[in-house]
């Protein structure tokens, strides 16, 4: 059973992920270069607690669990599972990964948070790479139940089971991807989206806000429920997808996108930095992440109670 977990690496996602952790009773030590995190960790963990207890209906924090060390050495030693949230970085992870698998007991799982890094280049230098995995997590981390799971060449699937049971204990819904690609699923679809949005802005065909309302509005109410492929069979009527194919395949020929990134030049950054800052209202980041987690709560109760109509 895995109880002792390492956070290698304390940013948003690393703080993210020792939140969900102790959610769920896990002893966690983490390290990170920056010695004065500590008492932000600290902080993070008490302001997010509110709306994490409600989600996961827990009526104790157990900070107690929580460890912070100077040593990496120290933090891995001993652990179970070992979570690194280092930057994206091909050469900085494949230096950290050789140092976390010379010093991580032979049979524990060392997983990176990566958002779109082959493993297998990450985990070139790594010792034992079997037990060596991707595990892409979504932000928030303490309120998203996404977790991408991406095997490197030489990942057996004795530890991706593991993995997936693991992730699965701490209230995380696994999306097993079947093999190393770049971005993986979900930054893959997002950065279509993105690019495309870049776009629109940059020729001045709507603000941040108009696209962030064709998404709310739109197709994103039905995301939450149903992603695009079972949202296009329904689009098809009684044939369902046979017919949203026949029906709309065509379309796929027309120029409608732009894959290919704009330029991100001063000007088209002016307008995303001014257009986000209009719709901020004056809310500060901490607070419009409060209540985008207030949010998160109420949506994943009610989507329960839906999503297993579908499924089952």
């Amino acid at each position: 059973m895995i109880k002792k977990i390492a956070v290698i690496g304390c940013g948003v996602i690393g703080k993210g992920w020792i939140i969900r952790f102790l959610a769920h009773n896990k002893h966690v030590i983490a390290y990170d270069p920056d010695k004065n995190l500590e008492k932000e960790i600290v902080k993070e963990i008490k302001i997010t607690w509110p709306n994490v207890k409600k989600l996961f209906n827990r009526k104790k924090l157990f900070l107690k669990n929580f460890k912070f060390v100077t040593s990496i050495q120290d933090a891995i030693k001993d652990a179970d599972f070992i979570q690194e949230c280092a930057p994206e970085n091909y050469k900085l992870k494949t230096k950290l990964m050789k140092n976390i698998g010379t010093y991580a007991k032979s049979n524990s799982i060392i997983s990176s948070s990566s958002s779109g890094l082959l493993p297998t280049i990450i985990y070139s230098k790594c010792k034992n790479p079997s037990r060596s995995i991707i595990a892409h997590p979504f932000n928030p981390v303490y309120m998203i139940p996404g977790v991408e799971i991406v095997p490197g060449k030489k990942t057996s699937k004795k530890y991706l089971n593991k993995a997936n049971k693991f992730y699965k204990s701490i209230s995380m819904k696994p999306i097993m991807v079947k093999k190393e690609l770049p971005g993986y699923l979900s930054d893959r679809l997002q950065e279509a989206l993105w690019r495309e949005a870049l776009h629109i802005v940059n020729e001045g065909y709507a603000s941040t806000k108009d696209i962030d309302r064709a998404v709310e509005d739109g197709p994103g109410l039905r995301w939450s429920l149903m992603g695009t492929f079972l949202t296009f069979h329904l689009a098809g009527g009684k044939a369902g997808m046979k017919h949203m194919l026949e029906q709309f395949g065509p379309a796929l020929k027309l120029p409608w996108t732009k894959l290919k990134a704009p330029k991100l030049s001063k000007k088209l950054s002016m307008r995303v930095i001014n257009g986000t800052r209009q719709q901020a209202k004056g809310k500060s980041v901490q607070k419009l992440s409060n209540i985008r987690d207030e949010y998160l709560v109420k949506l994943q109760k009610l989507r329960k109670k839906y999503e297993d109509k579908i499924r089952k």
